[in-house]
């Protein structure tokens, strides 16, 4: 468990091969170094079953090519989680008994995904996780329960509603955020100065 980390929040590993027909890896940003450093002990036929659904943002082009030299069956490359999200749920109404799932990269992303997988009744088991670069939130407001991605002050201004609202440290896997709630509810205008708290 990450140090000051509560019980609501989600514990990560480190990704490990396991045995299995299909192999779908779903990461973002840094979280690609995860699915190369996996490779490494990867048996020579290991990505030929495997589905990789990889989101740059912003780091680029910096880890296509590796996972091109990969070769997996097959590997998309998108823009966005909602750009990819159709893809996501394609493979999971597809999967056979055995699937298994790797996520890694930012709290939001494999929250997101773990929600999709479970929700597809892929069990907790065959899912693994492993948490690479940016700590930024994706954060719910409990007021207007819009959802403000890649937060990095603390207060912030609700993206939806336009509250100023303190991070809490409560995560809800449900929705795969952290809970934002109002700073100034018992003094109107009384916002303290934002810091950045998450990189």
């Amino acid at each position: 468990m990450l140090e000051g980390s509560i019980p609501s929040r989600p514990v990560y590993g480190v990704l490990e091969i396991r045995p299995g027909r299909l192999h779908l890896m779903v990461a973002d940003a840094e979280g690609a170094q995860a699915i190369l450093d996996l490779a490494a002990s990867a048996p020579t036929d290991f990505f030929a079953g495997a589905h990789v659904i990889y989101l740059p943002k912003k780091s680029g082009d910096s880890f296509v090519a590796g996972l091109e030299r990969l070769a997996p069956a097959q590997l998309y490359v998108g823009p966005s989680y909602e750009a990819a999200l159709p893809r996501l749920r394609r493979v999971l109404a597809g999967a056979h008994m055995g699937l298994q799932v790797y996520l890694a990269g930012t709290e939001g992303l494999m929250g997101q995904a773990m929600f999709e997988a479970t929700q597809a009744g892929i069990p907790h088991s065959a899912i693994q996780t492993e948490h690479r670069g940016s700590t930024v939130r994706r954060v719910q407001c409990v007021h207007c329960k819009g959802i403000t991605e890649d937060v990095t002050h603390d207060p912030f201004q609700c993206a939806h509603c336009g509250l100023h609202l303190f991070v809490r440290d409560h995560y809800s896997r449900r929705i795969a955020a952290f809970q934002g709630v109002r700073v100034d509810a018992e003094d109107p205008g009384n916002i303290p100065e934002s810091v950045e708290r998450f990189r």
